[in-house]
């Protein structure tokens, strides 16, 4: 099982100030020596995190895969083709929501979304649609022949009780398991965390989990001990 990990929320922390630190291109050796798969981040059209720079900065520190999530707008469209990540993930935005809710309606949009896939693939970009695990999604990306699909893992996630945690964890393996029959590469991510992912990779048809607010909440907490250490050995000098 291959893992995604977004650094988004490194950029989160450096805009509640507005400052120039901590910088998310320094996060990519980090991520990539430890063991990073890919390195993933989403260009909002509202640049809430991640900018147009940091995109660039990041394009060129990658060693690994860059993915790139983003919008259908045509902004968003042409600064991708221009960067050129090694795979763009097209996702649905709203500018209200705190992250990306639910799965790209590719069914309802099949005309804009191909579009938008031709683009991006005459400049040999590799295309993945963030999907719901619906068999009418699945069918709908197949007919526009991307690459591969990323399952939205956020109803799994969100489950409050065994029962409905099995019924989501059972459609993303349906789901998987269609999608790769329509030949298909599958990955998956959305919500997940170190108490919930397990079961999830254990689903074989799925190749990569994305994941990235989890991982960088957890860098805060176990990180901290040395940088207060580090910080006091300065004073001390």
């Amino acid at each position: 099982m291959k893992l995604g990990v977004n650094i988004d929320h490194i950029a989160s922390i450096r805009e509640l100030r507005k400052g120039i630190e901590p910088q998310p291109v320094f996060a990519v050796s980090i991520c990539e020596a430890s063991g990073a798969d890919s390195i993933v981040v989403h260009l909002r059209e509202d640049r809430r995190h991640i900018k147009e720079e940091d995109l660039r900065l990041i394009r060129e520190a990658v060693k690994t895969r860059l993915n790139l999530e983003m919008s259908t707008a045509p902004g968003i469209v042409d600064i991708a083709c221009s960067v050129k990540p090694d795979e763009a993930t097209l996702v649905p935005e709203k500018r209200q929501e705190l992250t990306t809710e639910g799965g790209l309606d590719v069914a309802g949009n099949i005309k804009k979304v191909e579009s938008v896939v031709n683009k991006l693939r005459k400049h040999d970009i590799q295309v993945s649609l963030f999907i719901d695990p619906l068999k009418s999604q699945i069918e709908a990306s197949s007919r526009l022949s991307v690459e591969m699909v990323e399952l939205h893992t956020g109803r799994y996630a969100e489950a409050k009780t065994v029962a409905q945690k099995k019924k989501r964890l059972m459609e993303l393996e349906q789901a998987a398991g269609y999608a790769s029959i329509k030949g298909l590469i599958v990955n998956a991510g959305h919500g997940l965390d170190y108490h919930n992912v397990r079961a999830v990779a254990k689903i074989s048809r799925i190749k990569e989990l994305n994941i990235g607010y989890s991982i960088i909440c957890r860098a805060a907490l176990i990180c901290l001990g040395p940088a207060v250490g580090e910080m006091k050995a300065l004073l001390h000098r």
